[in-house]
């Protein structure tokens, strides 16, 4: 029954608990930029700023059905402005799965499902204040924040309830460097991943620094319960530089901290407890023409369990076959305890990004579930995402 359970639930998890939200990190590999070049959040992901609405619109898709230049009276216009200081967004996203097995029985299971539907607003109040608010109307997950672009070095003031920075911000949020398979695979409260799922977020303040134009330096301290006073703050603290050494080739790489308490069942006093949480790890990324490769490693010590050392990495390559079709190839992997042998698990996903038209995506995977025993649970997911 657990594995039943495990690829099932798996195959659920890979857009039902992900927004999709985030920026994808080969994008910045390719063109030498930084997040908040096309987005209104400096750490990246939620709402596009109106450059990367417009390369989303322009540059990103195989068919374009706008013209890339001022469009002329009478021919159809588009803008995600509602006046003149109003950013609004969404993305709406559906898919299709198939699955080799299912914790009903050990027969193959296909049907459709619903996962993210989106909303966001962003009011440019000044020309450095912006004001954010996003909901998921399917998940009923919302983020509210203020952003003050007021600090020397390009520096910025984020308060309000975001999602902290941390690693690479992968859009398939079932990565395990990411939040895994959020503890619903084997009992109620037991991880198979990070805390970043995109059901997580805190209520805090983030300050920034770029010291140099490409690179991008955060801190935060929030709070994740829903009591105040009930644990300590979360501390978060995260760099990247992005290096270009000619036109065609970029490179990527920086660090990430981050401690918190989680609450955990003390066995020997048999009550639970907070427990002090740390984890660190570093990433990497390069770009060359078409091909990106990007990686993170993260070793996260008492996260499962007091006195345990857990590691979460993932590779993954990518490469743009021609402009609106990319091939995906990924692996990532999660160790529960670095002590035990054989309770890793991981994924080997294959696939590929076709964005046909202006703010249409269909993303067909590929997915080997790999565990020790292996037995057969396999799976094909059918993405399709509307977004604006």
């Amino acid at each position: 029954m657990k594995n039943f359970i495990f690829s099932f639930v798996l195959i659920l998890l890979i857009t039902t608990l992900s927004n999709n939200l985030y920026s994808l990190p080969r994008f910045s590999l390719r063109t030498g930029g930084t997040c908040i070049d096309c987005h209104v959040n400096p750490s990246g992901g939620n709402i596009r700023n109106e450059s990367g609405w417009s390369y989303g619109k322009n540059n990103l898709v195989m068919f374009n059905t706008f013209k890339v230049e001022e469009e002329t009276e009478g021919e159809f216009e588009s803008s995600n402005f509602i006046g003149k200081n109003i950013l609004f967004g969404l993305d709406l996203r559906t898919q299709y799965l198939y699955t080799q097995s299912s914790p009903i029985d050990s027969t193959s299971k296909s049907d459709f499902q619903k996962m993210t539907g989106s909303l966001y607003f962003n009011i440019i109040a000044t020309e450095n204040i912006d004001i954010f608010t996003r909901y998921d109307f399917i998940h009923q997950i919302w983020e509210a924040y203020g952003i003050a672009k007021i600090l020397p070095l390009a520096g910025y003031v984020k308060a309000g309830q975001f999602s902290p920075n941390y690693g690479i911000r992968l859009d398939d949020h079932t990565s395990y460097t990411r939040g895994g398979d959020l503890g619903v695979l084997f009992s109620k409260g037991t991880r198979q991943g990070l805390i970043y799922d995109p059901r997580y977020v805190e209520t805090g303040v983030e300050v920034g620094f770029s010291p140099l134009e490409t690179s991008l330096f955060t801190v935060s301290v929030g709070n994740s319960g829903s009591r105040t006073f009930e644990k300590d703050p979360s501390y978060h603290a995260r760099f990247e530089i992005i290096s270009t050494p000619s036109d065609d080739v970029n490179f990527l790489f920086g660090g990430s901290y981050a401690n918190f308490k989680e609450r955990k069942f003390d066995r020997n006093n048999f009550k639970f407890a907070y427990e002090n949480v740390s984890m660190y790890g570093g990433f990497f990324g390069v770009g060359f023409d078409q091909f990106t490769l990007i990686g993170e490693y993260n070793i996260a010590d008492n996260l499962i369990q007091k006195d345990s050392t857990s590691i979460a990495y993932m590779i993954e390559a990518s490469y743009r076959i021609t402009k609106g079709l990319e091939a995906i190839l990924r692996y990532d992997s999660f160790d529960f305890n670095s002590r035990i042998n054989k309770d890793e698990l991981a994924h080997l996903i294959i696939g590929l990004e076709f964005f046909p038209y202006s703010f249409v995506e269909l993303r067909p995977q590929y997915r080997i579930n790999i565990e020790d025993p292996s037995f057969k649970n396999d799976a094909i997911v059918l993405q399709i995402h509307f977004w604006y």
